[in-house]
């Protein structure tokens, strides 16, 4: 389901904005995490582009989200929605707010191109012989959307994940750096 407002603006050829939920749900305390939500929203729109949060409500996709899908989102219980658990969720008819990868496979196929987000998860230290590695790089291959972002997680093997996304054709572009940044 895409919103009113979402998909006015991509049918116009306006900016839009996808932002992950999972920061809302699972990264911030409660009740701060609902009025972050709000000011991520209110900051892409200063910024002249329409936001499109985007999670999965009672198994439907959902990009961009009313005050009550925001308010549930916030609240206590929802799953963490990556890819693989996108199918999983729309066949019980769950609830989950959507990581990084999650958020860019559905921001996707809405023909979303510009997704936001803190930071980015990727290979993990000893991933050599645990095959740690997070599902966000091999989403970034798969699919046309740019992501904006502070970086990978600090607690990550950073050259390894830099050496992941070159493998996967990732391409890496700093702003204003010539060092890639952590989260």
């Amino acid at each position: 389901h895409v919103a009113e407002e979402v998909r006015d603006a991509l049918d116009a050829g306006r900016p839009v904005v996808a932002l992950e939920s999972t920061i809302i749900s699972h990264g911030l305390p409660r009740p701060r995490n609902l009025e972050a939500a709000r000011e991520f929203e209110a900051i892409v729109r200063d910024a002249g582009a329409v936001p499109a949060t985007i999670a999965v409500v009672d198994g439907v996709p959902r990009v961009g989200l009313d005050e009550a899908a925001l308010e549930r989102i916030a609240g206590e219980g929802v799953a963490k929605a990556s890819v693989r658990d996108l199918p999983i969720l729309a066949a019980r008819g769950g609830t989950g707010a959507t990581t990084v990868a999650g958020t860019v496979a559905i921001a996707a196929r809405a023909g979303i191109r510009v997704f936001a987000t803190g930071g980015l998860g990727g290979v993990h230290h000893g991933a050599a012989t645990t095959f740690d590695e997070s599902a966000d790089i091999p989403t970034l291959a798969r699919h046309p959307v740019a992501v904006v972002c502070a970086g990978v997680k600090s607690v990550l093997d950073v050259a390894a994940t830099l050496e992941r996304m070159e493998t996967l054709s990732v391409p890496v572009v700093g702003w204003r750096t010539d060092r890639f940044p952590m989260f």
